[in-house]
């Protein structure tokens, strides 16, 4: 039985009573504050308008600011009265609290079963640890951090410093506490196993999003020993969780690096059906399947030094090798020097030191051919995507009829072998039919992931693309997924619930690309639409940035997220 290292917990409502006469007196100092900074009303009435406001609108409004819009006080007053209603809430001065009967005996318990207990607290520096001193629970815990809001940007921060000073994988944590929004949603992220404690002021809060939905939920702390059991019984052994993941681009290389942090046993089966431009290149001239998608996969799963994943990635200038890529020549070499594709790969594979293995879908030297709804024939890739068309004249081009590879190629019985024993299946992102649709149409593989007892997802693309899919919902991408697959195969349909910011969608929009509408019931049964923020914070500091660059798919997210539909 795989065994929890660790359990963080939130404090206010999760240890202690934060809701009852706390908050009151509290209410009560931010109303006096506010009045004596100039709010037109009494404090008894200031206070009874807290209490009023909180009942109406919930834990999540800024009340303070509420209440200045009942008195329409000018900006400049607003800004005065809530900055002193908030400091008054928040002054480190603390009544007697107590932690709940149950909080101290839980802790003792866990510490005699060997877990390392973290406490990770919000508020004013000052008055969080007054109530850490308060309840004496110091002593009870191996590491107390506080995210002071006067200072600090990220709670999220504190997570991933606890897991670094105490050297712990994500999947092996509880995070405990009472908060959707704010702890739960940042073990899910992190791929932690999120607990949320049913008691005080945010208890009736509904969760938004995949991202804070709770994977427990328990109404008081001591039900966490008997959870503890339940928990440990479900994970998978150290590095047991067996994880294929199907598809190339720049797409792929993100799931790899969100997994690789949870199992050793992955094994990524890569398109080699590229023919554009170097990579077209090499395999005019040495007839071999495209190793560039291979490669980038390759780097994904490594544990080399960043030195040799440069060198993998680094790409020559000039006239001779002009953009050609070390790796892909490389690869090339050691095909040639082994003897065959994937002896070379495999060869590849011990001097990037990967964890897991990266596959062919085929070891055949391949091409995609598309035929459009009016007849016109694309026989290789490089001709579909047309990278030299302006993107206004490709809009208007047919939609995409059919796609098939020629010559027909084989499923690599490796391959076969890893979907038939995976515990889960990762199609995507990608382009649809280049990177995703390509490798169902290999002999072999739409039957054997039919075939397979492991539960399939597919990852939607965040923008169409002009050669693919333009004007494609998120409904015509699996429409499209299940033409070549087979219908009620997939168990999940993941897709990224927010949407990007104008600004970077006018880059989009340029190149006739455009955000993938959610048109899929989440109420399906299979697949089931899953909704998430998988999204990587956009860096605007380099103007040449490129789209691809622009939205990424955040591989920590994306990871937990898969992570959570198996287990």
């Amino acid at each position: 039985m795989a065994k929890i290292k660790a359990v963080f917990f939130d404090l206010d409502d999760t240890l202690f009573d934060c809701s009852g006469s706390l908050i009151d007196n509290a209410r009560k100092r931010a109303a006096k504050a506010m009045v004596k900074a100039g709010l037109p009303c009494s404090s008894k009435k200031a206070y009874s308008l807290q209490v009023e406001l909180f009942k109406q609108l919930g834990p999540m409004e800024n009340i303070f600011d509420r209440m200045c819009n009942l008195f329409n006080c000018p900006k400049d007053e607003r800004r005065k009265f809530v900055k002193a209603g908030f400091k008054a809430y928040n002054s480190d001065d603390v009544e007697k609290i107590k932690p709940f009967p149950d909080a101290i005996p839980t802790l003792k318990k866990l510490r005699k079963k060997g877990l390392k207990l973290v406490l990770i607290t919000s508020g004013i520096y000052e008055r969080q640890s007054k109530k850490i001193k308060i309840l004496g629970l110091k002593k009870m815990f191996d590491l107390i951090l506080i995210h002071d809001f006067e200072k600090d940007v990220s709670k999220f921060k504190k997570f991933e410093k606890a897991m670094k000073e105490l050297n712990l994988s994500s999947r092996k944590v509880i995070a405990v506490g009472d908060k959707v929004s704010s702890e739960i949603r940042m073990a899910n992220r992190l791929g932690m196993i999120s607990v949320r404690v049913l008691r005080g002021r945010f208890s009736k809060i509904k969760p938004r999003n995949e991202l804070e939905e709770p994977d427990y939920s328990i109404k008081n702390i001591e039900l966490l020993l008997p959870l503890l059991k339940k928990v440990e019984k479900r994970l998978p052994k150290e590095n047991g969780l067996k994880v294929v993941a199907i598809g190339g681009g720049t797409g792929l290389p993100s799931v790899l690096e969100g997994l690789k942090q949870y199992t050793r046993n992955i094994t990524a089966i890569v398109t080699v059906t590229d023919s554009g431009r170097s990579t077209g290149e090499l395999r005019k001239e040495f007839g071999i399947p495209a190793p560039g998608d291979l490669r980038n996969c390759l780097v994904a799963l490594s544990e080399s030094e960043k030195l040799m994943l440069d060198l993998f990635n680094y790409r020559f200038e000039g006239h001779l090798l002009k953009d050609m890529s070390f790796g892909n020549l490389l690869i090339v070499a050691l095909a040639k020097s082994t003897g065959s594709f994937m002896k070379g790969i495999r060869a590849a594979s011990k001097i990037l030191a990967i964890k897991g293995k990266v596959l062919p879908s085929t070891a055949q030297s391949v091409h995609v051919c598309t035929e459009l709804t009016n007849g016109t024939l694309f026989t290789n890739e490089d001709a579909l995507i047309q990278r030299d068309v302006l993107p206004e004249k490709i809009a208007k081009r047919p939609p995409i009829k059919r796609v098939f590879l020629k010559p027909e190629a084989k499923i690599l019985p490796e391959a076969k072998k890893a979907i038939l024993e995976a515990d889960l299946i990762v199609l995507g992102p990608g382009s649809l039919y280049t990177s995703i649709v390509t490798n169902l149409l290999v002999n072999g593989m739409k039957e054997t992931i039919k075939k397979s007892s492991g539960k399939k997802v597919y990852i939607a693309n965040v923008m169409t693309q002009v050669n693919q899919t333009h004007g494609f919902t998120l409904s015509k991408h699996v429409e499209e997924i299940e033409k070549y697959l087979g219908k009620r195969v997939l168990d999940f349909v993941v897709f990224n619930s927010k949407k990007p910011s104008k600004k970077i969608l006018e880059k989009y929009f340029a190149e006739q690309s455009f955000f993938v509408k959610n048109d899929v019931s989440l109420n399906t049964k299979k697949p089931r639409a899953v909704g998430a923020d998988i999204l990587e914070k956009p860096v605007f500091s380099n103007k040449n940035l490129t789209k691809q660059q622009l939205l990424r798919h955040d591989s920590k997210k994306l990871g937990a997220v898969l992570i959570r539909l198996i287990t």
